[in-house]
């Protein structure tokens, strides 16, 4: 998919974004095209430069990625030593209100990408990025059991389609 803005001769406050077609053709995107485009532009910039070093890169990949699912997921980002990023992935999918996180299984597979650190992300169908106490707990849970295997949490991200907090920065990691 390759996706054009239109000729800026035409473009207006709300022209509509062009995917070019076989033969030249045109045609407006589709939001799920214009979002997996944007996840994409913002994966590959995460993956290649300093994002990681900046947290906005961060959370509008993360806000992209998972705000606006009518579903909570938690998301692991498996970093290497220099914060570089080596994968990504959906560890856990829950319900409109919850989701079970395994530790373990976090560390299986921050051990399988050979993680130096990890960052995390779960979002909150809601709409309020506000941390539960269950949220806070868990990411307490989770740094002890990385650090015994010498792997750093960063980060926990609470994801909403118009927001993103850090629990880092709210002194809670």
């Amino acid at each position: 998919m390759f996706i054009n803005p239109i000729d800026s001769r035409a473009r207006e406050e709300n022209s509509p974004l062009l995917v070019a077609e076989a033969g030249g053709c045109y045609r407006p995107a589709s939001d799920v095209e214009i979002l997996s485009a944007a996840e994409l532009r913002l994966l590959a910039r995460v993956h290649h430069g300093p994002a990681l070093q900046t947290p906005t890169a961060v959370k509008e990949y993360l806000r992209i990625r998972m705000g606006t699912l009518p579903h909570e997921e938690f998301v692991v980002l498996y970093l290497d030593s220099h914060h570089r990023l080596l994968h990504a992935e959906t560890l856990f999918r829950g319900t409109l209100g919850q989701t079970s996180v395994y530790p373990r299984e976090l560390a299986i597979g921050a051990l399988r990408h050979e993680a130096a650190a990890v960052m995390v992300a779960h979002n909150h169908p809601s709409g309020d990025p506000t941390p539960s106490r269950a949220d806070e707990v868990l990411t307490q849970t989770l740094k002890t059991a990385l650090a015994m295997l010498d792997i750093r949490l960063l980060d926990h991200f609470i994801v909403t389609p118009m927001q993103v907090l850090s629990l880092a920065e709210q002194g809670l990691v």
